[in-house]
């Protein structure tokens, strides 16, 4: 990945934007999408949508969500300590004695997830995964006044850690579900700028999917797309613990996972194979027999229905403040979408057939 790539894809994940407050990260994508969009413009919801004009009428939308899972302040104690509630799909099992960075106005102040020590737990109470309720962020304040002088109630929280290279390939970040989609969509259309296609493409960063999808599903019915295709992470089952009999093979380095099931349009499935064999790039077959529990949902049953696909970057650890990921499946999901994007025009027939 060259170093442009690298530094939009670090300020992606580095942002904060759990679901609700995602403007960090969208600014982020605004900032290096307009370069190569002929239109781009941000909806009452929050979604940015990016146009490249094609010389057909087919409308093709790509899309990754740019919230992450993060926690909300939702009480501040008599001491100055924060009581938090979840936003999104949070393990309670991994906050105890996390660093958490907590934004207000603009302002960044970094706290620590409080428990009471093992030492003191009860024999049950260590088996047991801790309830919100038993915990709490301590960031120093002397007691609830000088705690309100810089924060409120309301305000967002998100993990710390930033993004690291364990090697030369795979990375770790905070919120690789799913930056890593937004990056994918920035990355198609910038790769397709000097390229005339027929599609007109829609590269969308959508919002508050891990609270319901909801970016996707208004985005969509604004842009009332023919095609539609999610970008998001997938399980992978390359590591301990994972039972591949029961979720399939997904490995980080050996390419995206295609979907193919009830949510995916056959003809949408069949053409992003032929994208990757055309093009002579890695990908997996993910299952999926019922909803896929990403964007694609929203999209596949938008109006009168949208010929929907998925294509899934497969990561360690979704939900967990160290998720990994592959830079190898990045790039081999943007040459497969690109190649795809090129493949279909006004007379490319996604009506299901026997």
């Amino acid at each position: 990945m060259n170093r442009e790539m690298k530094k939009f894809f670090q300020e992606l994940v580095e942002a904060p934007s759990p679901s609700g407050f995602e403007q960090p990260a969208q600014e982020v994508y605004r900032k290096f999408i307009k370069k190569y969009a002929d239109e781009l413009k941000t909806d009452v919801h929050g979604n940015v949508i990016a146009l490249k004009k094609g010389t057909g009428n087919l409308r093709v939308m790509i899309v990754g969500h740019a919230d992450e899972i993060g926690l909300m302040v939702n009480y501040i104690d008599d001491k100055g300590f924060i009581h938090f509630t979840t936003i999104g799909g949070v393990d309670t099992n991994l906050l105890p004695g996390l660093r958490v960075n907590i934004y207000h106005n603009k302002k960044m102040y970094r706290g620590v997830i409080g428990r009471k020590p093992i030492h003191l737990l009860k024999p049950e109470e260590r088996t047991k995964a801790p309830k919100i309720a038993d915990l709490w962020i301590d960031f120093g304040a002397k007691d609830k006044k000088d705690a309100e002088s810089r924060i409120s109630v309301g305000d967002p929280i998100t993990f710390t850690p930033g993004m690291e290279m364990l090697n030369k390939d795979l990375v770790t970040t905070k919120a690789t579900d799913n930056k890593a989609g937004v990056f994918i969509a920035a990355a198609v259309m910038k790769e397709l700028k000097d390229t005339q296609i027929v599609a007109n493409l829609y590269s969308v960063a959508s919002v508050q999917e891990e609270i319901g999808l909801r970016g996707a599903r208004t985005s969509a019915y604004g842009i009332d797309p023919q095609v539609g295709i999610a970008i998001d992470v997938t399980h992978a089952t390359d590591y301990p613990g994972m039972n591949k009999e029961l979720m399939g093979e997904v490995t980080l380095g050996k390419g995206p996972g295609i979907s193919v099931g009830p949510n995916i349009n056959p003809m949408v499935f069949e053409l992003l194979k032929k994208a990757a064999k055309m093009t002579k790039t890695d990908y997996q077959i993910e299952a999926a027999p019922r909803g896929t529990g990403t964007d694609a949902n929203a999209i596949q049953i938008t109006r009168a229905g949208v010929a929907a696909g998925l294509v899934s970057i497969p990561n360690r650890y979704m939900h967990t403040p160290n998720e990994i990921i592959s830079f190898k499946d990045l790039e081999s999901s943007v040459k497969i979408l690109v190649e795809f994007v090129k493949m279909i025009d006004d007379k490319t027939d996604f009506i299901p057939k026997v």
